[in-house]
């Protein structure tokens, strides 16, 4: 009968003297630099770019990561965001006020889309200043993008389809060419 607790004692000792075994999540940050053979490539993507939210209901998160809280929620499906950073299938964004956390790449979408970052901008018929205004666009209206160059871009708001100055909206790099 006292064999028991010889064993159990065994074999906490055992387990004391052996190296700790670490169990990690998928999508959570290592604690230390890994060598570059164990680094998780991301999505092979350019990093900054723009995406847009897939959903009205988006957790973002304070890290890569679903144990991370969730800090908010975008409530706005297409609106634009910047990638400035990825882990694994995590991808840290910012947004066009600046705020930025964690989202999940299937949240996100290629689609091109802009919010207008202008007290009131342009949206005119064709590319040149002076040209006959198509509406008149207050700041934080969103909208896609269709293509770029140059100073504008040609865009749709809901359901209008023109060109905008690009320094009116936020969504599209300074010198970047959209087709």
């Amino acid at each position: 009968m006292r064999l028991l607790p010889v064993i159990a004692g065994a074999v906490l000792a055992l387990a004391l003297l052996a190296p700790p075994s670490i169990s990690r999540a998928a999508d959570e940050p290592p604690d230390r630099p890994l060598k570059e053979s164990q680094v998780r490539k991301g999505s092979g993507l350019p990093v900054p770019r723009f995406a847009s939210m897939r959903s009205d209901d988006v957790n973002v998160r304070t890290g890569p990561g679903t144990r991370y809280p969730v800090e908010w929620v975008f409530q706005r499906k297409n609106m634009p965001v910047e990638v400035i950073s990825e882990f694994d299938t995590w991808r840290r964004i910012r947004d066009w006020q600046g705020a930025t956390g964690w989202v999940h790449q299937s949240m996100l979408t290629g689609k091109r889309t802009l919010v207008v970052t202008a007290r009131e901008a342009q949206l005119l018929r064709t590319p040149e200043t002076g040209a006959p205004l198509v509406a008149r666009l207050e700041t934080s209206v969103q909208g896609e993008i269709l293509n770029c160059k140059g100073a504008f871009c040609r865009i749709e708001v809901q359901k209008h389809r023109g060109w905008i100055e690009r320094k009116s909206i936020w969504g599209i790099y300074p010198s970047e060419t959209l087709d």
